[in-house]
């Protein structure tokens, strides 16, 4: 692993799990493009799994911040996500003709305990 290059996304396994499950391959940009030179750089999540490894591309030159978008990532993307790690699952983005629309929006951390009851017995007021 010496010398190899990893770009870190906030993207994780729970969002796209397809790469992690059978190894499916989503191309990647970067959004707005940037000239320079390719390098190969290995695109993983902040999950502490070893699957939380969205593959090897060549990038231009990525610096914090910059918005990497996955392609072409098909109707089970969002539908295969899940909360785990206590993830809130991404927002849905509709890219038809060049025009982008909000589908879904993005959870929050509300989204995650919702529907959560604490029974009378561990509550501690009684």
């Amino acid at each position: 692993m010496h010398g190899q290059r990893f770009v870190v996304v906030d993207a994780a396994m729970s969002d796209l799990l397809r790469p992690a499950l059978y190894g499916a391959s989503h191309p990647v940009r970067l959004d707005p493009l940037r000239p320079g030179p390719l390098m190969e750089a290995t695109v993983v999540g902040p999950v502490c799994e070893t699957t939380d490894t969205f593959g090897i591309y060549s990038l231009p030159p990525v610096e914090p911040g910059d918005l990497l978008v996955f392609l072409d990532t098909g109707a089970y993307g969002f539908a295969m996500a899940s909360q785990y790690n206590s993830r809130p699952r991404p927002a849905e983005i509709l890219v038809l003709q060049g025009k982008a629309w909000l589908v879904r929006a993005r959870e929050d951390f509300a989204d995650l305990v919702r529907g959560e009851v604490l029974p009378e017995c561990l509550r501690g007021d009684g």
